[in-house]
C-alpha cells in the first residue's frame, strides 16, 4: 500500500487499523545511567506497542544513544533507517516525540517529506502528530520549531552555568584526572600519584623524554 493509499484510507478508518510493515526510532541525548535506562525503557515501549497493534507487523528499532539530536550527521542509526526506507524495508516509523526525531526545523521537514517521497509515513506519539494527515507537516513544522527552541535555551544554560563555574573556581567536567581529586568543586592534589607526575614534568623540562622521542 502506498502512500496515497495509505491517505486516503485514513479518511475512513486510524492508521492503527492499517496493516503495515512498523519501525521504532528511539534516542536520548548522552549516556549517562539515567539515560541509559531511559533508552531501554523506551525501545521496550515501542517494540511492545507496535506488537500489541493486530494490523501492524513489527519489523525493528532504530536505536541512537547518547546523541544530540541538533544534526543527523552523527546519528549513525537514523541514516540507516532513512537508507532502509529508501529501499522499502518498513512502512511506518514509530518514535516518541518530534523531538527525539530532530531538533531542528529543517532537518525534521526535510526528512519527513523524503520519507514521505519513498512510501513511509512517521507517528510522533507523544505529539499525536502523523505527518500522513493533512495538517501533518503544519503540525510538524510548529512542533519542530519549538523543540529546537528549547534544543537552543538548553544549550545557552549549559553554557551560562560553565562561565559561572569558572568565575567561581569550580570544575566541571572532571573525570578522575590522575594527579588530581575533586572536592567541594575544586580540585587538590592527590600526593599519592604526584610523584609520578612531577618526574614526568622533570624529564620533560630537562629534555630527557618526550612524545615525539623514542622510548
Amino acid at each position: 500500500m502506498n502512500v496515497y493509499e495509505v491517505k486516503k484510507v485514513l479518511q475512513h478508518k486510524p492508521i492503527t487499523d492499517i496493516p503495515l510493515r512498523v519501525v521504532s526510532y528511539c534516542r536520548v541525548s548522552t549516556k549517562s545511567l539515567e539515560q541509559a535506562t531511559s533508552i531501554e525503557n523506551q525501545v521496550e515501549h515501542y517494540r511492545k506497542k507496535i506488537q500489541g497493534i493486530p494490523a501492524w507487523t513489527f519489523v525493528g528499532e532504530y536505536v541512537d544513544n547518547g546523541i544530540s539530536g541538533t544534526s543527523v550527521k552523527a546519528r549513525v542509526q537514523f541514516n540507516k533507517m532513512i537508507e532502509d526506507a529508501e529501499n522499502g524495508m518498513f512502512d511506518l516509523i514509530v518514535t516518541k516525540a518530534v523531538s527525539r526525531f530532530a531538533r531542528n526545523t529543517l532537518d525534521s521537514l526535510m526528512y519527513s517529506r523524503k520519507l514521505l517521497e519513498v512510501g513511509v509515513g512517521i507517528w510522533f506519539d507523544t505529539d499525536g502528530i502523523l505527518n500522513l494527515d493533512k495538517d501533518g507537516e503544519l503540525r510538524l513544522s510548529i512542533f519542530s520549531a519549538l523543540a529546537q527552541d528549547e534544543s537552543a535555551k538548553k544549550s545557552e544554560a549549559v553554557r551560562f552555568g560553565q562561565q559561572e563555574a569558572i568565575k567561581r573556581g569550580t570544575v566541571f567536567g572532571f573525570d578522575n584526572m590522575f594527579g588530581f581529586r575533586k572536592r567541594d568543586g575544586k580540585l587538590e592534589i592527590d600526593e599519592s600519584e604526584a610523584t609520578a607526575i612531577r618526574k614526568l614534568f622533570e624529564l620533560y623540562a630537562t629534555d630527557q623524554y618526550s612524545m615525539k622521542q623514542n622510548v
